[in-house]
Parts: C-alpha cells; sequence; structure tokens
C-alpha cells in the first residue's frame, strides 16, 4: 500500500479562503486549516478539512496562505517556519505587492522555502464554484508541484513567470475591475441624471459591447444602489496602491490608474470602505439628489 500523501497547509478562511479550503478538501486533498477566529475553522472541518488552533501546527511541505496582504503573511510567518517545520513551498494567494512579494521570495530563499505567488479573480462565486482564476509566479517546477492544489480551487490556473509576475498580473487585473466600475458608476450617474431608469440602463449594456463580468456581478448593486459588501471598497483602495507601485517601479505612467485610484482614496476616507466597491455610484452622486427633477 502506497503512503498516504502528505498534507496540504491553509491559512485564511475568510469569504474567499474558506471555500477554496473547502474545494480543496472536495477533490480528496488532506487539507490542514487555520485562521484566527474559531467560526471559520468549524465550517472548513464540517466541509471535510482538518483544523489546527495555532498556525504552528500547520505543518505541511506546501502551505497555502489567503490573507489580505504581506503584513498579515509576516505575522503567521515564524509560526510556520518554527522548529520541527516541514514547510517548503509558501503559496501566496492574497492580493499582494508585486515587489513586496519578490522580496519575500528573497528573504525566505536562504531559509529553504521557495515562494509561489498566485492571486486569484473571481470572487466569492468563483471561490464557491471553483472556477477562479489563478495567476502565478514562481520557479517552474515549485509551480509545478503546487499545480493540482490551485486546479482543484480554480478553471484557469496560468504561470505568469517568476516571482511577482502572478501579483503583477493581478495588478492588471484590479486595474481593469477598477475602470470598469467607475466607468459603469459615471454611466449610471449620466444616465439617472437624463431620466434613465438605471436598471433599464444596465440591461442594455449587459446586451451590448460593454458587457462584462464586472457588470454581470455588480449590475444589482448599481441598479439598486445596494451597496452592501460583496467585496469591499478598501480592498480594491488597497490593489490600486500595488497598481501605482508597480507602475513606478516599471517607470511607466499610467492616467487612468491615477485617477480611478484618486476615487478609492476619498470612498476610504469618507469611511466607506468596508461597503461594497460598487460604492464609487454614491461617491460620484455627491450630495447632488440622483434624479434629475424636471
Amino acid at each position: 500500500m502506497s503512503p498516504a500523501p502528505p498534507a496540504v497547509g491553509f491559512v485564511g478562511l475568510g469569504a474567499m479562503g474558506l471555500p477554496m479550503a473547502s474545494n480543496l478538501a472536495r477533490a480528496g486533498f488532506d487539507v490542514l486549516a487555520w485562521n484566527r477566529s474559531p467560526a471559520p475553522r468549524e465550517a472548513a472541518r464540517a466541509a471535510g478539512c482538518r483544523t489546527v488552533a495555532q498556525p504552528e501546527e500547520v505543518t505541511a511541505p506546501v502551505v497555502l496562505t489567503m490573507l489580505p496582504d504581506l503584513p498579515q503573511v509576516a505575522d503567521v510567518l515564524e509560526a510556520l517556519l518554527a522548529p520541527g517545520r516541514v514547510m517548503e513551498t509558501l503559496v501566496v494567494m492574497g492580493t499582494v505587492s508585486p515587489v513586496g512579494v519578490r522580496q519575500l521570495a528573497d528573504e525566505l530563499r536562504p531559509r529553504g522555502v521557495t515562494v509561489v505567488d498566485a492571486p486569484v479573480s473571481g470572487g466569492v462565486t468563483g471561490a464557491r464554484d471553483a472556477t477562479l482564476s489563478i495567476m502565478t509566479g514562481g520557479p517552474d517546477d515549485a509551480v509545478e508541484r503546487v499545480r493540482p492544489y490551485l486546479e482543484a480551487m480554480g478553471s484557469t490556473v496560468r504561470r505568469m513567470g517568476g516571482t511577482g509576475a502572478g501579483s503583477l498580473a493581478k495588478a492588471c487585473n484590479q486595474l481593469v475591475v477598477a475602470g470598469t466600475l467607475v466607468a459603469l458608476a459615471e454611466a449610471v450617474l449620466l444616465g439617472e441624471r437624463g431620466g434613465l431608469e438605471p436598471a433599464a440602463l444596465l440591461d442594455v449594456l449587459a446586451g451590448g459591447l460593454a458587457s462584462s463580468e464586472v457588470l454581470a456581478q455588480k449590475r444589482r448593486h448599481l441598479a439598486e444602489s445596494d451597496f452592501a459588501p460583496s467585496g469591499p471598497a478598501r480592498y480594491l483602495h488597497k490593489d490600486l496602491g500595488f497598481v501605482l507601485h508597480s507602475a513606478a517601479a516599471e517607470d511607466t505612467t499610467l492616467p487612468l490608474a491615477t485617477t480611478v485610484a484618486r476615487l478609492y482614496a476619498r470612498v476610504e476616507a469618507e469611511g466607506l470602505g468596508d461597503l461594497d466597491n460598487s460604492v464609487v455610484l454614491h461617491l460620484l452622486r455627491g450630495p447632488r439628489s440622483h434624479q434629475r427633477k424636471d
């Protein structure tokens, strides 16, 4: 009888991480999961994961993290590298700075750990349905080593280059998402100021060249001005910072990204960061009534 395959570690069971870890377990992997708060750990256990109470108990050759940013990864890193650890490959699946994740890879290489960055796109729906688009960066052999795990969580898995390349691709993705959201919000604003019903306008846009996945997922939020979060605006604000940081590193000017980043900085400054990222429509409306009065 062949030995059982080693466990795969998973750290971060938030809105995205919990369904991702659950899909790994459903695919037959032995998932050793940890989250700071206990309720998601219970949900992961119910989905077939093994859970632990402390991050140093995540003893697996491959550890995947689904955390908001690199500071949160740093918070658990020493625990993952504690004496007796077996981690050889760290897969950073949150949206992080391409520059920062390359620095992390340089720091961990002398300690015998290879870093693969593998940010995802597709939202909570994609995480739940295992249809995420996963953009990877890292040594080719390391990416191939973790590919079976990634393919259990996503329908598109693509190596973009060396470490940091996945995060750069995600920065490009977030630029398109944010730019499209602002364009849709401005279209709704212009239409309603001219007497158009937002829902009818968005239906027409969805039937033509202006259709997009962003429109499909955000249509209800924009049509009903319901900004209950499916993707908090503060995360998009953070991600646009990575876009501008990457642009500066490449000595590249991005006029649209700069404008959109300023808008989301205002969203955050006005205390709207925990609302849905479509809340930029509320910002653009300003104090004026959202309907033109004839």
